[in-house]
C-alpha cells in the first residue's frame, strides 16, 4: 500500500522471566556502531543508549549521520561493526518479532490515494490482535474532520497527522519518530507535542529526530547530537546549553534623549548600536541588577527589557561549529 517501507507497529508488551527485555531499564543499546559507504563513514564509532519511557532526540545537520542510525535501528540497514540492543534483539536478526513490537513514523511515505483517513486507519489498525479504535485514533492525532476525505485531498501538514495516526495503531512499545512535525502549522506542531507528551507519559519509550530545535528542547528527556558521522555529546537540554558555555544576553532599548552617556558597571561591556544595549552576560543575575539600578538611579525607563539565557538552538549551533553561519 505505502511506495516507501511499510509503517510497522507493535502490541503492548510485558517482561516476563526469560524475556530478553526483562530486567534491562535500558531499551536501546549502541556501541562501537560503524557504517561506512566507500571512503565515507556515514556513521563513526558511535555509543548511546535511551531509557525505559524515555524521549531520546538525534540532533545534526544534513549528513551527520541521523537517517542511517535509525534505519540500522529499525532494521532496514546493516551495520558494518558494534553491537546494536533494542528492546533486548539485534534490529538486522530480530524479523518479525522484532517489528511485532516498534512502531515507525517516517518522513516521507506513500498512500493509495483512493483510500479515505478512516479506511486507511481501520486497515492498519485490523492488522493487530490489539489496537486502537480506529476513529478514537484518528480524532486523538487531529483528523476528525477529515475522517471520510480521500487521501489524495489532504494536505502536507494532514497527511503527517495520517502518519502519525498509522504509526500508532497498534500501540508500540517503541516509537521511531522521524521529523515528526514537518510540514504542520505552528497550532498542528503544538498538538503533536501534546501527543508525543502523552505517549511518553504512558510508557512509550521514542528515538525522535528533528530539525526544529525548539520541538526537541519541549520534548527530549535527552539530546545527542551529531556532526560527521560522530557523536558530538549527549545530555539534557539544560546540561548542553550548559555545555556550550554561552553568555546570557541581557537587552534594553535607551529612551530618545537619556540623561547621560554612562552605561552601566556590568561584567562584560555593553555593546551599544544605535538606541539598543547588549549585554553578554557570564552572571545575568548580578548584571540584570545593575542594569536595573542605573537605570533606577537616572530615572530611565528601561524599554524592551530582556534576559535571554542561551537556547538549545544555539548550543546546537556553537557544539555544530554551525554559529558563525547562523
Amino acid at each position: 500500500m505505502h511506495t516507501h517501507r511499510r509503517h510497522n507497529v507493535a502490541r503492548p508488551h510485558r517482561a516476563r522471566p526469560g524475556d530478553p527485555a526483562c530486567g534491562n531499564t535500558d531499551r536501546i543499546v549502541v556501541q562501537g556502531l560503524t557504517k561506512t559507504y566507500g571512503q565515507v563513514h556515514a556513521v563513526d564509532q558511535v555509543s548511546f543508549s535511551v531509557g525505559d519511557g524515555e524521549i531520546f532526540a538525534l540532533l545534526g545537520p544534513n549528513g551527520a549521520g541521523k537517517t542511517t542510525i535509525v534505519e540500522i535501528l529499525e532494521g532496514y540497514r546493516a551495520r558494518d561493526s558494534g553491537s546494536v540492543d533494542v528492546l533486548g534483539f539485534d534490529p538486522a536478526t530480530g524479523g518479525s518479532a522484532y517489528r511485532a513490537r516498534i512502531g515507525v513514523v517516517l518522513q516521507s511515505a506513500g498512500f493509495e490515494e483512493e483510500f479515505t483517513v478512516r479506511e486507511l486507519v481501520r486497515l492498519q489498525c485490523g492488522l493487530f490482535p490489539r489496537r486502537h479504535d480506529p476513529d478514537e485514533l484518528i480524532d486523538l492525532v487531529g483528523l476528525g474532520d477529515k475522517r471520510t476525505v480521500r487521501v489524495k485531498g489532504l494536505s502536507g501538514g494532514q497527511r503527517r497527522r495520517l502518519d502519525l495516526a498509522l504509526g500508532l495503531a497498534g500501540a508500540p512499545e517503541l516509537l521511531f519518530l522521524d521529523e515528526p512535525t514537518t510540514g504542520f502549522d505552528p497550532a498542528a506542531r503544538h498538538h503533536a507535542w501534546e501527543l508525543v507528551a502523552r505517549l511518553r507519559d504512558l510508557g512509550t519509550t521514542i528515538l525522535l529526530t528533528t530539525h526544529y530545535l525548539e520541538e526537541a528542547q519541549r520534548l527530549a528527556d535527552r539530546v545527542g547530537v551529531l556532526g560527521a558521522g560522530q557523536l558530538l555529546t549527549v545530555g539534557t537540554p539544560d546540561e548542553l546549553r550548559a555545555q556550550s558555555r554561552l553568555p546570557t544576553i541581557i537587552s534594553f532599548r535607551l529612551p530618545p534623549s537619556p540623561p547621560s552617556t554612562e552605561m552601566p558597571a556590568t561584567s562584560a561591556p555593553p555593546k551599544i548600536h544605535g538606541d539598543h544595549v547588549r549585554v553578554l552576560s557570564r552572571d545575568p543575575l548580578a548584571d540584570s541588577w545593575q542594569v536595573i539600578q542605573w537605570a533606577r538611579d537616572r530615572r530611565i525607563e528601561l524599554s524592551d527589557f530582556t534576559v535571554a539565557p542561551p537556547t538549545l538552538e544555539d548550543a546546537y549551533l556553537a557544539l555544530t561549529g554551525e554559529a558563525d553561519h547562523a
